[in-house]
């Protein structure tokens, strides 16, 4: 019977392949449930950040809040949100100086980020009631799945699950950087987290690729590409407008050296683009959309005329005023 970590693990692959057994990370979303599977880069949210052309606001809510506080600020008012947006950009402001500027805001985003990460690592830590301070591997796999590979008959309904034991084992001996066999804190970071860090990058190129490289050449076609994010669920179903944005970035950033196909490093591009910096580029829409006096910073009073923007949902109203007011 596998516990209430494997359910969860089961439900949907937020990291990098859609049958991986560790499926912690954060995931780039994309229209399908069947998308929100995979680690594609270093995202701020679990949000699309723009849809069909225009800037999606949630994405902005969880850069800003991280993503279970921003379910919290669903259910506060505006004017709740204004009071408690306006502590937060009293954090944001590390000199004291009354202005939000771009490197502040930046430093923001990138800490919203980094704490999303360790209180996920925390929690699936607290899990394990270890009695030292490593986690060694058949202690990983008979509490995650309940079994091990030598518990599995040919013809046993769990067999199914052995594949992602050999990726989980995979993932795992890249984590452990001093190959001792166990993980430490750190090491689980990694693991859970693989897009994280430097030294486990390849491993998220490698799992995606074995999801969507349906015909196991060892590349990604147009056909893959599109099929992985969308397949009509109805017979003659028009093709959506984004799917169609989609080709057009296959064809003319996705596929370099245009053969019509993605290898591996075509892949580690546009999964782990080492030239774009996600927190530096919501710092500055965010600054472009809410610097009223075009200072290139933000004032107090800037941030709270367009609270909507950093705080403000636009997929949830606002409902119960949230009990707890400490999480920042």
């Amino acid at each position: 019977m596998l516990d209430s970590l494997r359910v969860m693990q089961l439900y949907t692959f937020l990291v990098v392949l859609a049958l991986c057994a560790t499926t912690w990370c954060s995931a780039i979303p994309k229209p399908d449930d069947d998308h929100k599977k995979r680690v594609y880069d270093k995202k701020l949210s679990d949000q699309q950040h723009e849809t069909n052309g225009f800037h999606n606001a949630d994405y902005d809510h969880e850069a800003i809040l991280g993503r279970d506080d921003a379910k919290d600020f669903d259910q506060l008012s505006p004017e709740e949100s204004k009071e408690r947006l306006g502590k937060i950009v009293e954090k944001m402001d590390k000199d004291k100086d009354g202005h939000i500027t771009e490197l502040e805001l930046k430093e923001w985003i990138k800490y919203v980020q980094d704490r999303y990460v360790i209180k996920d690592t925390d929690d699936r830590w607290k899990e394990y009631e270890l009695g030292s301070n490593n986690l060694d591997w058949e202690n990983f796999k008979k509490r995650t799945y309940g079994f091990t590979e030598e518990d599995l008959a040919p013809n046993d309904e769990r067999a199914v699950y052995k594949e992602m034991i050999v990726r989980d084992k995979r993932r795992w001996n890249k984590a452990d950087l001093n190959k001792d066999s166990l993980l430490s804190k750190d090491e689980f970071i990694h693991f859970l987290h693989p897009e994280e860090a430097e030294h486990m990058r390849d491993i998220v190129v490698m799992e995606t690729m074995e999801d969507i490289d349906k015909d196991k050449d060892g590349k990604v076609s147009l056909e893959e590409y599109i099929g992985d994010m969308w397949r009509g669920d109805t017979e003659g179903e028009a093709e959506p407008d984004w799917v169609k944005g989609e080709r057009e970035q296959f064809s003319s950033y996705r596929d370099k050296n245009s053969d019509g196909l993605m290898d591996h490093d075509e892949v580690k591009d546009w999964l782990l683009p080492s030239d774009y910096d996600h927190s530096k580029a919501e710092a500055n829409h965010l600054i472009f959309e809410s610097d009223k006096n075009k200072d290139g910073k933000l004032s107090k009073e800037e941030i709270l005329d367009k609270y909507d923007l950093f705080v403000g949902s636009q997929a949830t109203d606002f409902g119960e005023a949230l009990k707890t007011h400490d999480e920042f």
